[in-house]
């Protein structure tokens, strides 16, 4: 029995514990291992290795962004600056026109063009299309008085002396592209510049016009339409010549001396060039719409002439002038625009006929299916789904071709080769860049119009703009045509470059040029970008300028001795081509947010619709143009806003996320991305997919070359044309299709 003396402590047995979880060691080693991998990541996205990416898939964005690697921008804008030379031009221009280079018979040239582009690291490719071009075989004009010839046109231009390209062996002889095949004699009627109106006026003034030959001026429209209007007025035949009225004041009659001598134009030259009717349909006529590759089925052209046509030189038109004197009406009794003929002081008095005498126009032409071969170079960039592209047509008519194309080759050749030099450095632009050395554009703009036509799916998908250079220097006044939403990229880059012709030491080509972009028109490679795919463009030059010499367009005297003497001496408007078309491209490829401005667009919507409003005017229609206006407003108000969230976003970009902010960088990589992308489709949405009327390969509703005019642009064609026809449900129905794609033009950009 216990008690006060019983000890207050016993011994327990006491056994060991049994684990409260059964696998504790695994269990201990998986904790450390997990706490381990997560330490690792978070290191590895604090710590500052850009160059490196660590996740499995592909990088949130390219290592280098939002520059290209190895050259800043800056260091490329100096490259482009410094690399191109007036040696290096003066070569290139003696190369291209060494001899004759027509669609289709300047594989040679092809295969250098690639090969120097692949010296300068330019990845270069030959695309050939098989198209349907013709070939001159034979030709006359005489002027006959019943079975007697009175006159013998020698249809040829003179061989100069100082000017080896002229006794050329192989020259070409003069014919239009496209003509028909014919032998036809008839009266002749003189038709002014042969527009639409001249041909009016014709037919108010009861002149008799069918079964007639037309005696046109170049010169107003596209050479293609001249011929057009006289077929369809029933004239069985057209010839056309260069008057001295074209040349302002540095004419032979005003005292100045005749090329090579001087800067007048030379009596014989002739104009050659294509009639297809190229405000209806370019490229191959039996291809409309798809690529003209070995097979495809062929349709019987529709945009090219039925009747014979010719080019001939004023020397070889005066007899022609002569013999209507006193015939018909006089040409300035007709209006305001029948005035001027510069062959005056030549005893031409200009009347209108129809004439007593005959014409006997032969023109003979070969038809063949041929090879065309564009040259194809890449340089990919970091982002391969964005893309830009550069062109200049190599085909010549003639020889020579040293203003048409050839400037513009030697400077697409040099801002190859100012690229080459940034490939040396280990340079990858942030964009792909695309160079394009065309064949077959003197035809009718074939060579670009069937390359646009085989990849439009990828060209939609991807590319920012085309940046076109047919006659990069002609003339001492720089030029431009572009979508308003590259108006900011040409202002830039011309205010980098020295101008050529300074007034003021220092002052670059923006300082000297009057700052005017035409509209988009036709008559060179940007027209399948532009009225086709809906890629923004712009086309550049430098073009005849006050007291400059005269430039022998499509002749023979389109040559290097004409250029090398009279077109640029110095070689100085080449190099600076080279430059602002080098910078162009260099500014699309390389910033972050593309350069393109959408409230340009918007804000030229409203010019253009003016000008329609003009045309309106004359015309009986009840029409309102409240909805459009009421729409443009409000595109103006989107793209304003968009702009100005672009630029914050570039303002983002020059801050640079710091490293510990990683997150954010990648955020900023896709917003960027998504704008980009609106800017890029801005263009598209323009476009409708059933086109214009009568001319349904044209889909832009904003841009179009005139119905009439071929080389000038028209703005809201579609509307414009409604009123030309005085057709109300045409006009509404076009005043509903635009709206509905300004509004869509508008939920793009919100």
């Amino acid at each position: 029995m216990a008690s006060e003396r019983t000890p207050l402590l016993t011994v327990v047995r006491v056994e060991s514990r049994p684990p409260r979880y059964p696998h504790s060691i695994l269990r201990r080693f998986c904790t450390i291992l997990l706490s381990t991998a997560v330490v690792v990541v978070i290191l590895l996205f604090l710590l500052p290795l850009p160059h490196r990416h660590y996740l499995p898939g592909p990088a949130p964005y390219p290592s280098s962004w939002p520059h290209s690697q190895s050259v800043s921008y800056e260091e490329l804008q100096d490259i482009i600056l410094q690399t191109p030379s007036e040696d290096k031009v003066r070569e290139w221009s003696k190369y291209y026109t060494a001899g004759p280079h027509l669609a289709g018979k300047n594989l040679s040239q092809a295969i250098y063009t690639r090969e120097r582009w692949e010296e300068s690291g330019v990845k270069s490719s030959i695309v050939a299309y098989d198209v349907y071009i013709n070939y001159p075989v034979n030709h006359r004009l005489a002027l006959l008085d019943g079975d007697q010839v009175q006159f013998e046109c020698s249809l040829k231009e003179d061989v100069l002396e100082e000017d080896p390209t002229t006794s050329l062996p192989d020259s070409v002889p003069t014919f239009h592209g496209y003509s028909a095949s014919g032998n036809v004699t008839s009266e002749y009627v003189y038709v002014n510049f042969g527009t639409y109106q001249d041909f009016e006026d014709l037919r108010a003034s009861n002149i008799t016009l069918e079964g007639k030959i037309a005696l046109a001026k170049y010169g107003g429209i596209f050479r293609g339409l001249k011929v057009k209007r006289a077929e369809e007025l029933g004239m069985i035949g057209a010839v056309i010549y260069t008057d001295p009225q074209e040349d302002n004041n540095l004419t032979e009659a005003n005292g100045y001396k005749t090329y090579p001598d001087g800067p007048a134009r030379n009596p014989s030259s002739v104009q050659r060039g294509s009639v297809q009717f190229l405000s209806i349909l370019p490229g191959d006529p039996t291809t409309p719409g798809y690529p003209s590759k070995p097979g495809v089925p062929r349709v019987e052209p529709f945009s090219i002439p039925s009747i014979p046509s010719i080019p001939i030189s004023y020397v070889d038109a005066l007899p022609l002038l002569k013999a209507l004197n006193g015939i018909g009406p006089s040409a300035s009794s007709l209006g305001e625009r029948w005035k001027g003929g510069g062959l005056g002081y030549k005893g031409v008095d200009y009347n209108i006929g129809p004439s007593k005498l005959s014409l006997n126009l032969v023109n003979e032409q070969e038809y063949v299916t041929t090879p065309l071969w564009n040259v194809i170079g890449v340089i990919n960039g970091t982002l391969s789904d964005e893309v830009i592209v550069l062109g200049n047509h190599r085909d010549a008519w003639i020889a020579g071709g040293s203003g048409d194309p050839n400037s513009g080759s030697a400077a697409m050749n040099e801002v190859v080769r100012s690229f080459g030099k940034a490939l040396d450095q280990g340079w990858k632009p942030l964009r792909t860049i695309v160079f394009a050395s065309w064949d077959g554009e003197e035809y009718g703009l074939v060579g670009s119009t069937e390359w646009v036509e085989e990849y439009i799916p990828w060209l939609k998908a991807s590319t920012f703009a085309y940046v076109n250079v047919d006659v990069g220097a002609r003339g001492s006044a720089f030029k431009s045509a572009a979508s308003p939403i590259l108006n900011k990229a040409i202002y830039e880059a011309t205010s980098l470059v020295q101008s050529p012709n300074q007034t003021v030491p220092g002052q670059t080509i923006r300082d000297t040029w009057n700052g005017y972009i035409r509209t988009m028109g036709s008559g060179s490679d940007f027209t399948a970008f532009q009225d086709f795919a809906g890629i923004s463009s712009i086309d550049m030059g430098f073009g005849p300028g006050e007291g400059d010499p005269v430039y022998h367009y499509h002749s023979n005297y389109d040559s290097f001795h004409w250029m090398d003497n009279f077109g640029d001496p110095d070689w100085k408007y080449h190099t600076a081509t080279a430059k602002v078309l080098g910078l162009v491209a260099a500014d699309l490829a390389e910033t972050p947010i593309v350069p393109l401005n959408a409230s340009d667009y918007a804000y030229s919507l409203e010019e253009y619709l003016d000008r329609v409003k003009a045309v309106a005017d004359e015309s009986t229609l009840s029409f309102t143009f409240r909805p459009l206006e009421k729409s443009i407003r409000k595109l103006q108000k989107a793209a304003v806003s968009f702009d100005a969230y672009t630029a914050e976003l570039s303002t983002l970009v020059k801050e640079n996320p710091p490293w510990w902010k990683w997150w954010k960088k990648v955020k900023l990589f896709y917003e960027i991305k998504k704008a980009n992308a609106k800017y890029r489709s801005l263009e598209r949405v323009f476009l409708h997919p059933e086109g214009l009327d009568g001319r349904s390969w044209f889909k832009h509703v904003i841009f179009a070359p005139g119905r009439w005019t071929g080389y000038s642009g028209a703005t809201f064609p579609g509307l414009v044309e409604a009123f030309e026809d005085g057709n109300a449900t045409s006009a509404d129905r076009w005043g509903t299709i635009i709206n509905a794609r300004i509004r869509a033009a508008t939920k793009l950009l919100g």
